[in-house]
């Protein structure tokens, strides 16, 4: 069992983050201060810190040099609400694994901690010089997956059949589709329906990449090979060995990283900066995108070469918009987690939340569901979901897809069909409900794009019952 220190003076985040990992099969401690914690560490050992930037008595990075000074073994994940990209890198740089800002998300932790364990853990076994076999079985099986919902709808299982065509090859794969589709769950599901099953799973998000970051993210660094590069560090590349490499939102890489990216996937090799050693690699690419590659070629922001490299084969994930009855199947497991997670109990959702649910658009797709859910279990009372619990948006818009397919059915106008009045006050009508729903229902972006001031535009959706 893996064991972590959480040093964050605001005890009731302290406490929280101790239950969530608790949960999660990890041993915590957790102290206030930087004192207390340095104090603990000489008693206990620690696979993993998470230490807030801001404490009373000192700031992460004077905690990540004596960490890491005495401590070199011991990975550190600083926590922070007040975001810098500058300070991220140079906290990365004095060998911190990841930055992270508050609000902290319970995904975006659990995928951190992983990661920054898997990596720790190659380092450690790098320099004990262990023998490659035994490396790349305690390597194996750290990163647990996400449990993948494959859903019933015909564009669901034509999703699940392609899957289970390219899991058992070597492809490299292209993952297309909306932000929010559940990209990386479809690629934990490749990896773990393929013979790599018990090799590493590593993400990357790649839209996160800073140009100084980026070559150490991907290929590792040696200790003193650039200044403040105070300790070894494994490259994704490195730590995926054996496995499956995920890169997330790939068309944000900048060229000149496309180019030593393409260097690596035709050589299957990977030097870490300031080392001249060679390290054949085994890996599995898959990446996901939001955007056309094919368009972000035309427009020479992605290298053709490199896109042939990676397209061995191409899924493209369905809106959870075109997966019908899917989105309350989605909404019971997601409920499932909630409650787990939340340590409630509520056991379903009333007709009318269902009714919403099933008409609204889903802009953020299985994202946007998954937290209106958690937010919803979190506030509701009862042992029901109910409509209340439901952003107004999501309400709002099914309300207003009911008055649009009731037009000509004596709802809001005259059906006079001759009637020139009513004629243009349904063409007005319809042109609101089709504004508001193209804009998920911002009512400033709505009014600006129809002309109108916002005092207009909220007095013509009273009218027509949409307040």
């Amino acid at each position: 069992m893996n064991k972590i220190l959480i040093i964050d003076d605001e005890i009731n985040i302290g406490i929280l983050l101790s239950k969530f990992l608790t949960r999660n099969g990890f041993e915590v401690k957790t102290s206030t201060n930087g004192i207390s914690a340095l104090e603990l560490m000489t008693k206990e050992e620690f696979d993993l810190v998470l230490c807030d930037f801001r404490l009373e008595d000192t700031d992460g990075r004077e905690m990540l040099k004596k960490i890491k000074t005495s401590y070199p073994n011991t990975g550190v994940i600083i926590i922070t609400g007040y975001s810098d990209i500058k300070l991220a890198v140079e906290l990365i740089k004095m060998g911190a694994f990841d930055y992270i800002s508050k609000p902290l998300y319970p995904d975006e932790i659990l995928n951190t901690i992983n990661k920054a364990l898997e990596a720790q853990k190659i380092i450690n076994q790098t320099e004990s010089k262990e023998p490659e076999a035994e490396k790349r079985r305690e390597n194996s099986g750290s990163v647990i997956p996400e449990e993948f919902v494959a859903g019933k709808s015909p564009a669901s299982l034509e999703l699940l059949k392609q899957i289970k065509l390219v899991a058992p090859t070597n492809y490299s794969v292209i993952l297309n589709g909306e932000s929010g589709t559940g990209k990386e769950s479809v690629a934990k599901s490749i990896h773990f329906n393929s013979p790599r099953k018990d090799k590493p799973f590593i993400a990357m998000d790649c839209g996160s990449l800073t140009k100084d970051l980026a070559g150490s993210e991907f290929f590792g660094h040696e200790k003193g090979s650039f200044t403040g590069a105070m300790y070894t560090k494994i490259g994704h590349f490195e730590m995926a060995n054996g496995g499956t490499l995920f890169l997330d939102e790939v068309g944000n890489l900048s060229y000149e990283i496309q180019a030593a990216l393409l260097r690596t996937v035709q050589e299957r090799k990977v030097k870490r900066i300031g080392s001249t050693k060679e390290i054949d690699l085994d890996v599995r690419i898959l990446v996901a995108t939001n955007e056309n590659l094919s368009d972000a070629i035309q427009k020479g922001r992605f290298r053709e070469d490199l896109f042939h490299r990676f397209n061995e084969f191409n899924i493209t994930i369905p809106p959870l918009r075109d997966r019908g009855k899917d989105i309350q199947l989605f909404a019971e497991h997601f409920l499932k987690e909630a409650n787990a997670e939340l340590n409630r109990n509520v056991t379903g959702f009333s007709s009318e939340v269902i009714d919403c649910m099933m008409t609204y658009n889903w802009p953020g797709n299985v994202r946007e569901l998954k937290n209106v859910i958690r937010r919803a279990t979190l506030i509701t009372e009862g042992n029901e979901i109910q409509l209340k619990a439901l952003p107004l948006e999501i309400s709002t818009f099914a309300k207003a897809s009911a008055l649009e397919s009731s037009f000509g059915s004596n709802v809001a106008v005259n059906p006079n069909k001759h009637d020139l009045k009513n004629a243009a006050m349904e063409a007005e009508y319809e042109t609101i409900l089709n504004v508001l729903k193209e804009v998920n229902f911002n009512k400033t972006k709505a009014a600006k794009i129809l002309n109108i001031d916002r005092k207009t535009l909220y007095n013509k959706m009273k009218a027509i019952n949409l307040d």
